[in-house]
C-alpha cells in the first residue's frame, strides 16, 4: 500500500511518517515501541545525535566504494537486516519481501526464530540469510532449528542472549497487544509443546500475549557452558547478539565466537542500559581484532553508518527502517529504504574524505554534547 502522491523518500523520517500513516495503532506501537519509560530507547538516538566525526579533506577520492563483507559474505554495504520478528503483522508478504528486497540491494537478511514465514521458503528468495536463534526451553526443538537453518543454506547462526525474559513493553501492555488470527510463528506448530502461537494470540487486559508466550517459549537458563551444546550442532559461524560488557565480550572473544553484535535490542528489553554505540568503542579495544564487531541498535541514516564504523564496528545491523519500507509498499517499500541508506553512506563516505569502510574506520570520533570546536575540547572516543 502507498500514500498517493507521495514523492520518493528523501530520509528516513519519511518512511517513518509514511508508516505511521498505514498501520493500525497497537502494530505499529509494536513495532516502535520500547521497555520501560523508553530510555535506552531514546538514548540509542541520542548518543548517534552526539557523536561528531571529523572528515579528512585533499583525500584525493572521486568516488566512494561501499562494498564489502560480513562474516565472509559479500555485501554491498556494511549493513544487514536485523531479525524481526512476526513482519507479517507489517505486509502480508512480511519476511519474503524484505528478504526479496535485500537481495536486491545485495546484502543480507537474518530470519528470525520468530518469523511469519519459514526458512525454508525465505531461502527460495535467493536472499543471502543468516539465522537467529532463540535459546528454547525445548532443546530438541532448538536443535531442529538449527539443522533446518543449515540445510535452508544459512551462511550464520546468531544468538540472541538479551532475551532471558521479555522486557516490560508498556505500549504493548496497554494495548493488550496479541497475533492477529492467521498470522503464525512459521517455526512453530499448535502442538509443537512450546506454547507457540497460540498463546500469542490470547489478548488480555493490561498484558502482552508475546510477553506470555516468551516466557512460554525461551529458557532463561542460557550460560556460556550452553555455547559448546551449539558448537557441537553446527560448524557455520555462532554470531553472539546483545552483549554491551567489555567483559563479556572478551569472555565471548577468548571462546572463539565468530562475531559480536553490540546491541540493547532496540531498546525493547533493560530500560536503562547503555546506548549500544556508547558501549561500542570500549568492546571493540576488549576484543582487538580477534573477531568482528557489528552494531545494532538506532542506525537512521547513512551517516550514522559511517560514525558506527569510525566507532570501530565492522558493520551495522538494521532494524525498524526495514520495517517502514516494507509497511509503505512491500519489497519496493524496503526496497527503497535501502537505496536511501546505500546513497547516504556513499555521499557521508566522500564527504568525511573515505574511500570506502575500511577508510571510515580510521576516522577520529568524538562525542559530547555540543559540536567539538577543536579536537582537543572534546573527550575522543578514538584517535587514530
Amino acid at each position: 500500500m502507498t500514500i498517493a502522491g507521495s514523492p520518493r523518500i528523501l530520509e528516513l523520517a519519511d518512511a517513518a511518517a509514511a508508516a505511521r500513516q498505514i498501520l493500525p495503532t497497537d502494530v505499529w506501537d509494536f513495532i516502535e515501541g520500547g521497555s520501560g519509560a523508553e530510555t535506552t530507547l531514546a538514548e540509542n538516538r541520542a548518543f548517534l545525535d552526539r557523536t561528531w566525526v571529523t572528515p579528512r579533506v585533499l583525500a584525493g577520492a572521486t568516488h566512494a566504494e561501499t562494498a564489502d563483507d560480513l562474516l565472509g559474505t559479500p555485501v554491498s554495504m556494511p549493513l544487514g537486516i536485523a531479525p524481526m520478528a512476526y513482519q507479517s503483522l507489517v505486509h502480508p508478504d512480511g519476511e519474503l519481501a524484505l528478504a526479496r528486497a535485500a537481495r536486491s540491494a545485495g546484502t543480507l537478511f537474518v530470519v528470525s526464530t520468530m518469523s511469519s514465514h519459514s526458512v525454508e521458503r525465505i531461502a527460495e528468495t535467493g536472499a543471502r540469510l543468516w539465522f537467529q536463534l532463540y535459546w528454547l526451553r525445548d532443546r530438541a526443538k532448538t536443535a531442529e532449528l538449527i539443522e533446518r537453518a543449515v540445510a535452508a543454506g544459512c551462511r550464520a547462526l546468531v544468538l540472541t542472549l538479551d532475551v532471558p525474559v521479555m522486557g516490560r513493553r508498556l505500549r504493548d501492555m496497554r494495548n493488550a497487544f496479541a497475533l492477529p488470527s492467521g498470522l503464525t510463528a512459521a517455526h512453530f506448530t499448535e502442538d509443537s509443546g512450546s506454547g507457540l502461537p497460540g498463546t500469542a494470540r490470547r489478548s488480555v487486559s493490561g498484558s502482552s500475549a508475546l510477553m506470555v508466550h516468551t516466557a512460554a517459549a525461551i529458557d532463561p537458563s542460557l550460560s556460556w557452558a550452553d555455547l559448546g551444546w551449539i558448537r557441537e550442532r553446527t560448524r557455520i559461524p555462532l554470531v553472539l547478539k546483545g552483549i554491551l560488557s567489555p567483559k563479556d565480550a572478551d569472555r565471548a572473544a577468548a571462546m572463539g565466537v565468530d562475531a559480536i553484535v553490540v546491541s540493547n535490542h532496540g531498546g525493547r528489553q533493560l530500560d536503562g542500559a547503555p546506548p549500544a554505540a556508547s558501549a561500542l568503542p570500549a568492546v571493540v579495544r576488549t576484543v582487538a581484532g580477534r573477531c568482528p564487531v557489528y552494531l545494532d541498535s538506532g542506525i537512521r541514516s547513512g551517516a550514522d553508518m559511517v560514525k558506527a564504523l569510525a566507532l570501530g564496528a565492522k558493520g551495522v545491523l538494521l532494524g525498524r527502517p526495514a520495517l517502514w519500507g516494507l509497511a509503505m509498499n512491500g519489497e519496493e517499500g524496503a526496497g527503497e529504504v535501502l537505496d536511501l541508506l546505500r546513497s547516504e553512506f556513499e555521499d557521508a563516505l566522500l564527504l568525511a574524505g573515505c574511500s570506502g569502510p575500511v577508510a571510515a574506520g580510521r576516522l577520529t570520533v568524538t562525542t559530547g554534547g555540543a559540536p567539538p570546536r577543536t579536537e582537543e575540547t572534546m573527550t575522543e572516543v578514538r584517535r587514530r
